[in-house]
């Protein structure tokens, strides 16, 4: 079994070894075309030196330099220009002092610079015509040489520096950049498992009560029973698969229904009669308050709205308890409109609070609800922009608040924002998982 840590940290090593492998290649293309245009450069500067020194010769008959003059136009110090010259028998005469023997092959007589071993040392010469004779001028590349291999030396110290320096970035940015990765597919084989768990669950008991019921002959009264038991088994099944699916079809991020500007007021008003029947069977009291000045219209597909404030009125109902109450409050601001439903039930501890959109998360083990009823509000939430804020209700239990930017008629028609998770704001207090 592999483990995810060593997985990423594996996959992040053969991402930042395949960059540092690129990155070294390239740096290595570009040292070398470097070197190759930088020594031409300074060759070039040579064969400009020893144009210069001739043109002095033939024209103004300087055979030497005056003391203390320099080349300031160049990238290294000049060294000195030797001359030699070639008579008609071909036999060179040195002009300057120190120069070395030059043989007839070592310049050309093409009038093109040309570089030859004289001795121990490389020279770049060049060759004029004068009076019968040939005058070859000569200049050192000692120092040529010299800064091109400093320029080699410190490229091949930078060169692993920067090769290392670009692995362990691209390892870092690797592992940030999978860790959203993986955090989605943890949580992905997490819904997985507790999908296939709870599904598994009425579908076991559905087996069980039909093999007990087939096992041995029972009166119509236990018959009935079973299939009471049965059906509520298979209601529960259907709720569980219906909201996976609108997870499903939320989470595949098809194009949305059209947004319109809807009266949070009349879904919430309706909301609440769609639970009365429940609510009174329980003993619970449900009611509608509307606050605050102006208007409470939110931009978004009313089909979410209405599903958003079912997920919290019948959540509300079931823990408020028998002889509860439940309080949902519209307020319309200047700026914001906020969604609030409180319930009169056991709150939410700390210790779940972190948890409280979790799919199939539940604090009881009642059986009753499928757990993905706060995950859906949560998807509806952050897709229409909205905010969430849990408190403690004056009714002693949780107030699950809902807050969005105030939007008026010129904003209907918008399609919603698909926003990125809001922050959760959490008052101090015991509250309720729902």
């Amino acid at each position: 079994m592999t483990v995810p840590g060593r997985s990423r940290l594996a996959h992040a090593v053969r991402v930042a070894g395949a960059t540092g492998l690129l990155i070294a290649s390239a740096y290595v293309v570009v040292t070398v075309v470097f070197d190759v245009v930088d020594s031409a450069h300074l060759v070039a500067q040579v064969d400009a030196h020893l144009k210069d020194r001739l043109h002095d010769v033939v024209v103004n008959g300087v055979l030497t330099r005056p003391p203390g003059e320099a080349d300031d136009d160049h990238d290294v110090e000049a060294a000195p220009v030797l001359l030699w010259r070639i008579g008609p028998t071909g036999r060179a005469e040195a002009l300057s002092d120190g120069a070395p023997a030059l043989p007839r092959a070592a310049w050309s007589s093409q009038g093109r610079a040309s570089t030859a071993q004289l001795g121990r040392t490389s020279f770049r010469l060049l060759a004029v015509r004068e009076h019968g004779a040939w005058l070859v001028a000569g200049q050192s590349l000692a120092d040529t040489d010299h800064v091109g291999a400093v320029l080699v030396a410190a490229e091949a110290i930078a060169g692993p520096v920067v090769v290392v320096a670009a692995f362990l970035g691209a390892l870092v940015i690797g592992l940030q950049a999978s860790r959203p990765v993986e955090e989605a597919r943890r949580r992905q084989l997490e819904f997985t498992a507790d999908a296939s768990h709870e599904l598994r669950t009425p579908l076991s008991v559905i087996e069980a009560e039909v093999s007990l019921a087939l096992g041995s002959p029972r009166s119509a009264e236990r018959y009935h029973d079973t299939l009471e038991r049965v059906g509520a088994e298979s209601r529960r099944l259907r709720d569980i698969i219906e909201d996976l699916l609108w997870l499903a079809r939320f989470d595949s991020e098809p194009a949305p229904p059209r947004a319109e500007l809807v009266d949070l007021e009349a879904v919430a008003r309706s909301g609440a009669e769609r639970f009365g029947a429940v609510a009174g069977a329980r003993g619970t009291t449900i009611s509608v308050e509307r606050r605050g000045d102006t208007a409470a219209g939110v931009v978004a597909p009313p089909d979410w709205l209405d599903r958003l404030v079912g997920v919290l009125v019948d959540n509300a109902c079931r823990y408020a308890g028998p002889g509860g109450r439940v309080r949902v409050v519209v307020t319309g601001h200047a700026t914001r409109v906020v969604l609030s439903v409180q319930d009169s039930g056991p709150g939410i501890p700390v210790a779940e609070r972190t948890r409280l959109f979790d799919r199939f998360h539940r604090v009881t083990d009642d059986g009753s609800g499928t757990g993905l009823g706060l995950a859906i509000a949560d998807s509806v939430v952050r897709a229409t922009g909205g905010r969430w804020r849990i408190a403690e209700s004056t009714l002693g239990g949780a107030d699950m608040e809902v807050t969005w930017h105030r939007s008026s008629s010129r904003d209907a028609g918008h399609p919603p924002h698909r926003a990125a998770p809001n922050p959760l704001t959490v008052a101090t207090g015991p509250l309720r998982q729902h």
